[in-house]
């Protein structure tokens, strides 16, 4: 398109020869296909009004020209430069308006060729966008397409080429898990090294090469293959030759790499540029998508052709099932024909006729018959038989046939022509009649013996039998021969029911007879019972009911209390008071009488629906129903005591006893019979303490009393378990210099919540539940291992050891045994005894302390003077120390006074006797200045007390002196 002014500038026209070149400029000015050629033009027609002028590009970011000099004459929108006019002249009078209808041609045709490039180019980008477009489809249908992977591979390079030049083109798939690579498709018309498609490298055969940089680093590359090689990081490794230029860009799922696209020129006038660049990185993700789809479509096709073929091998496995399932089905039937015959049948030729029908449904069994042993097992029968060649078969002695060598076997035999001839000629058989071509012969088998055989064959080559068929008739003879067994045994049990209902009638006859008979051991049974359960409920001596019976009937009273707490019981248990004084003086038949008419007299106080019971020895309880108020409990245990208050007239003597009697009322924490009376035995206790003769109410100190005596049982038993007992010591002083010449250990109880405890808030009950003597042996353990300490191998220490303990025969054994262990010198430890210890077993008692003495333990007798105080301990037992009762010392008097003069007259007493025996004294419990000056003057030198110190653990004294300020 041609666009001119439409009209010239007013200026006077120059002649021809003058206006010729100007025209001719402005065509071609108007005729410019490029911006140089329109300013070149430009400055042409400049040139013809201005000798010296000159036109250039001034670009968009340049400073303007300063000068009048300089004119604009127009902008190139292409790339926004300035076509500036340079003239020497400082103005432009004369060609002014040429000058600036110069300026306005330019800017037109620089307009026009900016569009018509700005065309051009959006056509080609449009014919591009197509060419893509085709070339995605064209990918997209290579995805579904019926030809293998190499064709489609080969098609995808042709599509590629169709964009960019791609004479050089290879495909690489990256497996980033495994770490592995593959080139699937690789053309080079220069690299003779093919790599093969489906063959799997590493990555790291190919490491630091351009491929690998594109797979690591996830980027494209373009360049010279050297250029690239020697601006990446790492080693140069050159694959194939080198390429001029060289464009890879990676295929990504998501942002994982899983391959690449890389084509390559080896041409010097063939490049890549950034649109080819772009372009390959946008494709690369189509195909990328594509061989997935491929990939997945291959990958379905061959998990339809496996699972085809295993759809294929399980029907015709289905189809065998269904075949073995019809034989079994035909087989079961048969089974239960066979035992539907043996029931029914009503003769046993009819049963063998019916089985081998049955067998012939299973084989081929025109040739058929069943032998069986006789009843002395040396001949062979055949009952049936059914044969085209022999007719009959009759009875005939143990041979060596067919038959015989099954039943001698006990197995199936299957054999042919061949093999029978062989065992001819082998000696094994001798056969006779009719030879067959093949035989079949199965034992019999009942009792776990072989008693027939049962046997098909074939004369025919046409009917064979196979290993199947053996198997089969072996599995159907078992029935066969269960079947046979029942029928017959048939005969001989109707026989034995006819022996049965015989002697069934003899035995009802005799049965009746031992019915009457046994009628009468019922009866007699029954009276035995009622006299049991009476003896059962009843004590035998008095006849009154016995413990059994009393909880029954407190049961029941305490359940009638539950629905009516208004209906008050009461529970009284009674005891005789000395009644072992009675029995040991006029002996046990005396006592037994006393016994039955106490409990007449008890019995005698109470209304007839009280209930008096014995419940051993000379206890008894009573229950008492019916009353108003706990009162009247105590009114009627006051008549019973009263009641037995009168002499006993027992033969020619007169017995008089008294009863302790304790009462037990119902209140809702009772659930069982057995607490009730369990409370009433303990105020019974209550009242002998109370001086016996009484009755005493059991209440809630008392049941406090029992519920803390039950809890400190329990914490005495974990405390043993818990080494909770701990020896305290207490030093025995030389009253001359206070000099500590020993220490007592005495027994202490920490217990975890009430601290401390001494040996009398827990030592009664620790003998009652026999725990006393562990607890010693715990207290014995803790001084063996501190004498030492506390000693220092100079004086020694006292245990105190409990009658109980003598009880054991081996006492001083392993007391040795325990010094011993712990390496305790025997002159450091001193046994201290009571009087008490030495009266219950005298002789075992001496030989213990004997044996201790002679070892070198110290023997004191403890508490001396409260006791008896025999002078026969003195010289008949081993001991060498008296330690005199803290009940003198206490009373000992002051030096201003001579009161108390009998308590110092003891304890002189006990001192010159000790002297004289060569004796040694200790004094207890001493306590005050004036008790200690009181006994120096006595001649008593040594003591321990309070005034000296009182117990503390081994840890106090160990880094104590040996001398104690009083």
């Amino acid at each position: 398109m041609t666009i001119a002014p439409t009209q010239s500038p007013s200026v006077k026209a120059p002649g021809h020869g003058e206006s010729t070149p100007l025209r001719e400029a402005v065509e071609r000015l108007l005729r410019a296909a490029e911006a140089e050629v329109v300013r070149s033009e430009s400055e042409a027609f400049a040139r013809h009004l201005m000798p010296g002028a000159r036109v250039a590009w001034r670009g968009a970011a340049e400073p303007r020209s300063s000068g009048h000099a300089v004119v604009e004459l127009g902008t190139d929108p292409q790339t926004e430069r300035v076509l500036e006019l340079h003239t020497a002249e400082a103005g432009l009078p004369d060609s002014a308006e040429l000058i600036d209808w110069l300026g306005r041609l330019a800017s037109i045709r620089l307009r026009q060729l900016a569009e018509t490039a700005n065309l051009y180019e959006a056509i080609s980008r449009l014919a591009l966008a197509e060419r893509l477009q085709r070339a995605l489809y064209a990918i997209a249908e290579q995805a579904g397409a019926e030809h293998n992977m190499k064709d489609m591979m080969s098609a995808l390079h042709g599509i590629v080429g169709s964009l960019m030049y791609a004479e050089n083109f290879f495909i690489v798939l990256f497996d980033a898990q495994n770490r592995t690579v593959r080139f699937p498709y690789f053309v080079d018309s220069l690299d003779p090294d093919i790599p093969d498609p489906e063959g799997i490298r590493p990555i790291d055969a190919i490491e630091n090469s351009l491929t690998w940089h594109v797979l690591q680093g996830g980027k494209s590359l373009m360049g010279a293959s050297t250029e690239l090689e020697k601006n990446l990081p790492g080693p140069r490794v050159s694959i194939g030759p080198p390429s001029d230029d060289w464009l890879g860009v990676p295929m990504k799922r998501g942002d994982d790499v899983v391959g690449a696209l890389v084509v390559q020129s080896y041409r010097d006038d063939t490049r890549y540029t950034q649109n080819d660049r772009e372009l390959l990185t946008y494709v690369a993700q189509h195909v990328q998508t594509a061989l997935e789809r491929r990939q997945a479509h291959e990958e379905l096709e061959r998990r339809v052709t496996t699972r085809t073929a295993a759809l294929r091998e399980a029907n015709r496995v289905l189809r065998q099932q269904v075949l073995q399932r019809q034989r079994g089905e035909r087989l079961q039937a048969a089974l239960f024909r066979i035992a539907e015959l043996a029931n029914t049948s009503d003769s046993i030729e009819n049963f063998y006729a019916a089985v081998h029908r049955v067998i012939g449904g299973l084989l081929y069994a025109r040739n058929f018959y069943i032998a069986l042993l006789s009843e002395d097992q040396n001949k062979l029968t055949f009952p049936y038989s059914v044969d085209e060649l022999d007719g009959s078969r009759e009875p005939r002695e143990l041979g060596r046939g067919l038959t015989e060598f099954v039943l001698r076997n006990g197995k199936a035999l299957l054999a042919d022509r061949e093999e029978i001839d062989r065992l001819n000629r082998d000696q094994v058989l001798s056969t006779s009649g009719a030879r067959s071509l093949h035989w079949l012969g199965v034992p019999l088998i009942w009792n776990e013996k072989s008693m027939g055989v049962l046997a098909v064959q074939s004369y025919s080559p046409e009917h064979t039998y196979s290993a199947r068929d053996q198997e089969l008739l072996t599995f159907v003879s078992y029935h066969i021969a269960n079947a046979l067994q029942r029928k017959y045994t048939t005969e001989s049990l109707k026989q034995a029911y006819a022996s049965l209902e015989r002697r069934v009638t003899e035995r009802t006859r005799a049965l009746a007879l031992a019915n009457r008979d046994l009628r009468e051991q019922i009866a007699e049974r029954e009276r035995v019972e009622r006299r049991l359960k009476y003896e059962t409920l009843h004590d035998s001596l008095t006849g009154l009911p016995n413990r059994t019976l009393l909880l029954q009937r407190l049961e029941q009273a305490l359940n009638h209390y539950r629905e009516n707490p208004a209906d008050l019981f009461a529970v009284l248990f009674i005891d005789l008071d000395r009644f072992k004084v009675i029995n040991d003086s006029v002996g046990h038949l005396v006592g037994d009488d006393l016994l039955f008419q106490v409990g007449g007299r008890v019995r005698a106080c109470l209304k007839t629906r009280d209930v008096v019971a014995r419940l051993g020895g000379d206890e008894f309880a009573v229950l008492v129903e019916g009353i108003t108020d706990p009162q009247a409990a105590t009114h009627i245990a006051e008549r019973i005591i009263a009641q037995l208050q009168t002499p006993f007239r027992l033969g020619a003597k007169e017995i008089f006893t008294s009863a302790s009697i304790g009462i037990a009322l119902p209140t809702p924490e009772y659930t069982r019979p057995e607490e009730l009376l369990r409370d009433a035995d303990s105020a019974m206790y209550r009242a002998k303490d109370e001086g016996r003769h009484r009755a005493a109410v059991f209440d809630d100190r008392l049941r406090r009393e029992a519920l803390s005596l039950l809890e400190l049982e329990g914490d005495l038993r974990r405390a043993l378990t818990r080494n909770e007992f701990v020896p305290f010591y207490q030093p025995i002083v030389d009253l001359e210099d206070n000099r500590v010449v020993g220490y007592e250990a005495l027994l202490r109880w920490r217990h975890p919540e009430r601290g401390l405890l001494p040996p009398g808030d827990f030592l009664s009950v620790a003998e009652d539940t026999g725990c006393s003597e562990a607890i010693d042996w715990q207290i014995f353990e803790q001084v063996a291992r501190q004498v030492r300490a506390l000693t220092r191998d100079e004086g020694f220490v006292s245990i105190n050891v409990s009658g109980s303990h003598f009880r054991s025969p081996d006492l001083d054994q392993r007391l040795l045994d325990l010094f011993a262990e712990h390496g305790v010198p025997a002159r450091c430890v001193r046994v201290e005894v009571t009087e008490r210890a030495l009266l219950e077993n005298p002789a075992q008692v001496k030989r213990i302390l004997e044996n201790l003495r002679d070892h070198g333990v110290g023997i004191a007798l403890d508490d001396f003077g409260t006791g008896y105080s025999s002078l026969s301990y003195l010289h008949q037992y081993p001991i060498e120390t008296l330690k005199i009762d803290r009940s003198f010392v206490i009373e000992l008097p002051s030096e201003d006074t001579d009161t108390d003069a009998h308590s110092t007259a003891v304890v002189r007493a006990i001192q010159a006797l000790a002297n004289s025996l060569r004796m040694q004294v200790i004094a207890e419990g001493i306590e005050t200045e004036s008790q200690m000056r009181a006994l120096r003057r006595i001649g008593c030198r040594f003591g321990q007390g309070f005034l000296f110190a009182q117990p503390q653990p081994a840890s106090k004294w160990l880094a104590a002196p040996l001398s104690l300020d009083a």
